[in-house]
């Protein structure tokens, strides 16, 4: 069961973190403003996912006034060098305002070597410059959810040389590793208890609604967005369908499941997607009335 209490928990100790360091500056994008999004498969189920980190920015960028076109140039398996390969075409050619870059995690997958890292990246971001497109840096996310593993720890020379060339081009960066690492130990999560990466990650890599939420929250943080706006931001992701997957500790009759078997085929659709529907469909008229139980309210019909 995904566990929202805990997902509101550590995305408001993001929140709390970013207000205690003070207000962010004017934000950098503007109404209107392009963004491209270049990176590997995080990047592009991050654009396809109605509840991915880029949809969040767009989302969390619009509720705050700032409408913007995204240029989704996510490659599943890609490195720094196939990027680099691509850039004229998926992002230059495109004409975008921004370009953010994701980029490092198969890269360690594919040992590519961190001088080679070192060159496509400084390249990638020294031709989209050329083309008087701003750059953010996003570092690395972790592979699997414990830092001490071996991929985690041979992928941190490679967050460091991120950092630094933020620095020398004057970019600026979204630390989404460091980011994750603090969300993992909020939730009390690390080496022992969390290896499957269950708390940010489906299977240790790929972001699960809480980890494309810490991703979003870090990025608009950068991006320049306040606390005040950040809050509104994760406010409006509230409502998004289909995010929190929950078991369901309950059962049917035989005759309810035929029934709700049959209504599935007519609607060409999965059982437990038409049920898990009528479970959220019901829960709106139903949680007033359970909260008003469980308050030990009186409810007066009148007639």
């Amino acid at each position: 069961m995904f566990n929202t209490f805990k997902l509101f928990s550590i995305v408001g100790i993001a929140l709390v973190a970013w207000e205690t360091n003070g207000q962010a500056q004017n934000i950098l994008i503007k109404d209107g403003q392009k963004i491209a999004f270049l990176g590997d498969s995080i990047t592009a189920q991050g654009v396809e996912h109605p509840s991915g980190y880029v949809q969040l920015v767009v989302l969390g960028l619009k509720v705050n006034g700032i409408k913007v076109t995204i240029i989704g140039a996510g490659v599943g398996g890609n490195k720094s060098n196939q990027m680099l390969a691509r850039e004229d075409a998926d992002v230059i050619d495109q004409k975008p305002d921004w370009m953010t870059i994701s980029c490092g995690v198969n890269d360690i997958y594919g040992q590519l070597a961190l001088n080679l890292y070192r060159q496509n990246m400084i390249h990638i971001i020294d031709k989209a410059q050329a083309a008087n497109i701003k750059v953010i840096i996003l570092t690395a996310t972790m592979i699997t959810e414990d830092q001490s593993a071996e991929l985690n720890q041979k992928l941190i020379p490679y967050n460091s040389f991120l950092r630094q060339l933020a620095k020398d081009k004057k970019c600026p960066l979204a630390d989404l590793n460091a980011d994750m690492q603090a969300a993992v130990l909020a939730s009390g999560g690390g080496p022992k208890t969390r290896r499957g990466g269950s708390i940010l990650t489906n299977g240790g890599v790929h972001m699960n609604a809480l980890g494309d939420q810490v991703m979003a929250i870090g990025l608009l943080k950068t991006m320049g967005l306040n606390a005040d706006q950040l809050q509104k931001a994760q406010e409006s992701w509230l409502d998004l369908p289909k995010i929190c997957e929950v078991d369901l500790n309950g059962g049917l009759t035989v005759r309810q499941l035929q029934q709700l078997d049959a209504l599935a085929v007519k609607q060409n659709r999965p059982t437990s997607e038409l049920l898990g529907e009528l479970v959220a469909k019901s829960l709106a008229p139903a949680l007033p009335v359970l909260e008003s139980s469980a308050s030990g309210e009186k409810r007066v019909d009148v007639h």
